[in-house]
């Protein structure tokens, strides 16, 4: 009988990236009443919102809410300045989401994002079109280290929303999120389906294993989602983001699985994690359109410009990665950071 991979060990704390995240990742390698957090005001002044220093840093505070890490007392989950400091970090990067995002208020404008992202495009240039047509083995594995820092975790950051919903917006994100933790299976967790997949390819299914080896682009999409759960004000934002991965996975895992085929198969695990999503998220696409987006605005109609600040900034973030490992491969490089990325 194949011994399942354990995620709930907790991962170690990265590697600084610059003076802010060096600054945090020092405080909270001591004790709490030890760890002293600096004036970082010129730093963050200076930082850019979606640079390497400020990505690891929120990755960093976010992970508190989560796993935690090795040795790091978990009193600095709620530590006031530690707290203080994050949120002057959140501001520099929602300001910047904000700025490269175009808001509305109108449903239609709400729907028609929604159009948009089930629209294939026919000249499609992304990651999962160059996987299914001329990536390599290499690539794909490069591509799960990628998605790593979010899968092993899949569907957490989207739980907080759920007790910020009422009503049948409520019920029906439960029913997804049902799905999305095994429908009562610890082993069909999509969480440990991933980490299956990762072993699959002979890669280490430890939660938080890659973090030092994936750049802020990287880092940027995972920590989009746990800012949008974490602030009651952006559970609009939330059911967006939401909706956008819904709407968008299938016809992705679809072309993942055409990948695994095309480069010999030989990867079953690999295969089923998408096999699982080409199905499931079918039908959640439908749910989170009408059940969730649907009653949420037709009861807080103030949120739709949330909605669709959560989809579009969704959307920049995931591009501006994907156009990150494209540039990469069509050079004939890695994506990932230094020479850290190895096997199990």
């Amino acid at each position: 009988m194949t011994v399942a991979p354990d995620l709930r060990q907790e991962p170690a704390l990265p590697a600084a990236r610059g003076p802010v995240s060096a600054a945090i990742l020092g405080a909270l390698a001591a004790s709490p009443s030890k760890g002293r957090l600096p004036d970082l005001g010129e730093e963050l002044e200076q930082a850019d919102p979606y640079g390497e220093d400020l990505q690891l840093t929120l990755h960093a505070c976010y992970e508190l809410h989560y796993r935690g890490f090795a040795g790091v007392d978990p009193v600095w989950e709620w530590n006031p300045e530690l707290l203080r400091l994050r949120a002057a970090i959140e501001d520099v990067f929602e300001a910047a989401l904000r700025a490269d995002t175009s808001g509305a208020d109108d449903s239609s404008a709400l729907y028609a994002e929604l159009d948009a992202l089930l629209t294939e495009p026919t000249d499609a240039d992304s990651v999962s079109h160059h996987l299914r047509d001329e990536g390599t083995w290499e690539e794909v594995r490069e591509y799960f280290v990628h998605r790593s820092v979010y899968q092993l975790k899949e569907a957490d950051p989207q739980a907080w929303v759920i007790p910020r919903l009422t009503g049948q917006a409520k019920a029906a994100l439960v029913a997804v999120e049902y799905d999305e933790f095994g429908a009562g299976r610890g082993e069909r967790i999509h969480a440990q389906l991933f980490a299956e997949l990762m072993r699959d390819a002979d890669l280490d299914p430890t939660y938080g294993r890659y973090v030092n080896d994936v750049p802020a682009v990287t880092l940027a999409t995972v920590n989009l989602m746990s800012h949008l759960g974490l602030h009651r004000r952006l559970r609009g934002a939330l059911v967006g983001h939401f909706a956008a991965g819904e709407i968008t996975t299938a016809p992705s895992a679809r072309r993942l699985v055409q990948a695994i085929d095309r480069l010999g198969g030989g990867h079953p695990a690999c295969r089923h994690f998408y096999s699982e999503h080409i199905e499931a998220d079918a039908v959640h696409e439908q749910v989170m359109r009408r059940d969730v987006v649907g009653d949420l605005i037709a009861h807080e109609p103030c949120l739709t410009s949330d909605v669709v600040f959560g989809i579009r900034a969704t959307g920049l973030l995931d591009q501006r990665l994907e156009s990150n490992l494209l540039e990469a491969w069509r050079e004939g490089r890695s994506s990932l950071r230094g020479s850290t990325f190895s096997a199990s």
